[in-house]
């Protein structure tokens, strides 16, 4: 994804991006028959915090034809609720780090930083889905999506009309996400895969304090 070039559909709230997650083996056999609403609330239930990489791609259907485009990768690491780092490395650097208080949006290229309250934004975007409060069904209407691509799907709908996505999808194997659709009202679908989750990771108290980098200018909104 292109930061200052395009909107990232990750966090909405804020036009730039964007996902996140192994169980025991005693529980990848139960799991693994398990629908995905089932999977889903087991993972938001025993993952408190995790870390891991992404990979994620705008689709766009124009005239049958399905175009992949501003593929952008990096790495995530994350602490319920409302504390994470998002880090963009490839095509552009950028970072995005909550402390659970303010958002900090770290432009590398430009040695910028934006501030913005973090509140109660999180809500119904689909960054809440990761890196939110349990409480998910608040904010989201959530029902089965189906099997697709070796995983279960659960759609989650938002209840608030106050965002730019129609539908959130979370694909689920093994009792953990593997990748989520986010569809917007334009035709555009975001996809976001994960790879290397590791849950629960020690986390020191300060792995979220945002440490403005030298001469990097800071505008506060």
């Amino acid at each position: 994804m292109q930061i200052k070039r395009q909107a990232s559909p990750l966090l909405n709230k804020w036009h730039v991006a964007a996902a996140a997650i192994g169980l025991s083996a005693a529980l990848f056999s139960a799991q693994a028959s398990a629908s995905a609403l089932e999977q889903f609330k087991q993972f938001v239930a025993s993952t408190q915090s995790a870390k891991g990489e992404f990979v994620q791609r705008l689709v766009k259907t124009d005239s049958g034809t399905v175009k992949v485009s501003n593929t952008s990768s990096g790495t995530f690491v994350f602490s319920r609720p409302g504390k994470f780092i998002w880090t963009y490395q490839k095509p552009y650097e950028q970072v995005l780090q909550a402390d659970g208080d303010k958002l900090f949006i770290y432009d590398k290229d430009l040695n910028q930083v934006t501030t913005k309250k973090l509140g109660n934004a999180l809500g119904s975007s689909p960054a809440a889905i990761l890196f939110g409060s349990n409480d998910l069904e608040k904010n989201f209407t959530l029902k089965e999506g189906g099997a697709k691509d070796g995983m279960e799907w659960l759609e989650a709908t938002p209840k608030t009309k106050d965002t730019t996505f129609d539908r959130i999808g979370i694909g689920l194997k093994d009792g953990v996400p593997h990748a989520m659709e986010l569809r917007d009202s334009f035709g555009q679908t975001s996809l976001l895969s994960f790879a290397n989750f590791e849950k629960n990771p020690p986390l020191k108290a300060t792995s979220f304090s945002f440490v403005v980098p030298k001469g990097a200018d800071v505008f506060n909104q």
